[in-house]
């Protein structure tokens, strides 16, 4: 029960006192969906199933209301509702935040659901598209197929709503050819604190569209992305090797490595690897982006020795997009909401683990009492065009990472236990050497991390906290790690 009494005091901590009258919301809000969309408000039948929806069950949150608009102006006027009343104020789309913060990640909050917003529309002059912010990253895949064979870079899971997804990062396996979802995005529809609508690009409201950029979920919701996109791959080489078991040294040196290949800045960037430890195993997967032939002379086998190697040549997209989604380590943590915990770090270049340190990690997991066998660590190679970015373009600061640690502790037996928090949390001590500044992925929340600002956004943090002063000083779009206005 300890890390359930620890996740409530984080989000109890987090709450603040409801300055309106909910009598005056229930009012507002009702007339604000009466020609269409919803609302549903605490207390109603069904309100927890149907309406608040949680994905980290180990995280109670209670939103004041969950509101499903249909258009930007309902959304404009949802939060104008909000803000007169003084609820603060989140979106939803699709639902995966891991510390529930698509619900305000604390009790009281009005919740934008978007998963109405589902406009389409592709330009074939410039093939940028205009995707409304509550479509499922499945269905971006399959819109933009369809409108002539084109795609963006963006995660493999499609349950992912793009609203979250597009303006936190959004890394996927074609991010080192093309930059994150997020550096796609030209331009973007914005309802801001006083519930005006702007537009926002290099060119216009241009503050407002670096926070979004990497930090939206506390500065506005956007109902309307227009990004650019690419011709989808033609051939492409999906690859698998596992290392079942075995000694504690040979997953070690299978690992050191895999990180000394994926270290090499001459590596092609038709290379996507991902590195994943799970009870019993250890698996390299990963995509080129290329013919068969090419693939082959990258002599894999011989790169990671002692691992069984498998590889599928697809001629199609929507079959590779598909079979990402059928990776093992995805399947755990997709669609399905569950008990977890889950911490994220980083390398760069220049600050790789070093060989002690992979065999002190290695010798730890074997040794270690994890509190559950459902456990994985995902060894994510980025690096590539995403690199390319200077910190400060955008509010994703992360942009000379190379390799993202994930980490996830799942109980599919009730509430993570205190075991399973100290698990991830020494491995990640043990990985970091306690070195500050700490790098996490702003999409990958942990509400137990200290400082989360400060890990998520780094050194652009003074200016987001800047915009956030000038957009929304009364701090209506929040949740417990978002940045603050600077006064």
């Amino acid at each position: 029960m300890a890390a359930v009494k620890i996740f409530l005091l984080t989000v109890s901590a987090a709450s603040v006192a409801i300055a309106g009258s909910n009598g005056n919301l229930k009012t507002c809000l009702r007339d604000a969906l009466t020609d269409s969309g919803s609302v549903a408000f605490a207390g109603d039948p069904f309100y927890q199933v149907a309406d608040v929806n949680r994905y980290n069950l180990n995280i109670p949150v209670t939103p004041v209301a969950v509101t499903s608009p249909t258009s930007s102006q309902q959304v404009a006027a949802i939060v104008q509702c909000a803000a007169d009343n003084g609820y603060h104020v989140q979106a939803k789309s699709g639902g995966h935040s891991f510390g529930n913060y698509g619900l305000g990640g604390t009790d009281g909050a009005v919740v934008v659901d978007l998963k109405h917003l589902q406009q389409f529309s592709m330009d074939s002059t410039n093939w940028v598209a205009t995707i409304g912010s509550g479509t499922l990253l499945g269905d971006v895949t399959q819109r933009l197929h369809d409108a002539g064979g084109r795609a963006m870079s963006h995660g493999t899971c499609p349950q992912v709503g793009t609203g979250g997804h597009f303006t936190i990062g959004g890394l996927g396996p074609t991010s080192r050819q093309f930059g994150a979802a997020l550096d796609h995005i030209v331009e973007a529809e914005v309802v801001l604190a006083n519930s005006s609508t702007v537009t926002a690009s290099d060119t216009q409201n241009q503050d407002i569209f670096f926070a979004i950029k990497g930090a939206a979920s506390g500065f506005g919701i956007v109902t309307e992305f227009k990004v650019r996109t690419e011709p989808e791959s033609g051939t492409a080489v999906k690859y698998e090797y596992t290392l079942e078991v075995d000694s504690t040294e040979e997953r070690a040196s299978l690992f050191k490595k895999w990180q000394a290949y994926v270290a090499n800045p001459k590596l092609t960037r038709k290379l996507a690897s991902t590195l994943t430890l799970l009870e019993g195993s250890m698996i390299i997967t990963g995509t080129f982006f290329g013919t068969e032939e090419e693939y082959n002379a990258l002599d894999l086998g011989n790169q990671w020795g002692g691992a069984t190697g498998s590889a599928i040549v697809f001629q199609d997209w929507l079959g590779l997009v598909g079979h990402w989604a059928e990776e093992a380590a995805l399947e755990l943590v997709g669609g399905v909401a569950s008990n977890f915990y889950s911490k994220s770090t980083a390398w760069t270049p220049s600050n790789l683990m070093s060989s002690e340190t992979i065999d002190e990690l290695f010798n730890y997991i074997d040794s270690a009492d994890k509190g559950t066998l459902t456990w994985f660590l995902l060894f994510d190679f980025q690096g590539g065009y995403t690199n390319d970015i200077p910190a400060d373009a955008t509010a994703y600061v992360h942009r000379d990472v190379l390799i993202w640690l994930q980490s996830y502790s799942i109980n599919l037996l009730g509430s993570v236990t205190q075991t399973q928090i100290n698990f991830l949390e020494q491995v990640n001590k043990l990985v970091t050497n306690d070195k500050a500044p700490y790098a996490a992925y702003p999409g990958y929340v942990d509400p137990l991390m200290p400082d989360g600002p400060e890990a998520y956004w780094g050194s652009n943090l003074p200016r987001l906290q800047q915009i956030k002063d000038d957009i929304d000083p009364k701090n209506v779009f929040r949740n417990p790690q978002s940045p603050s206005p600077a006064n």
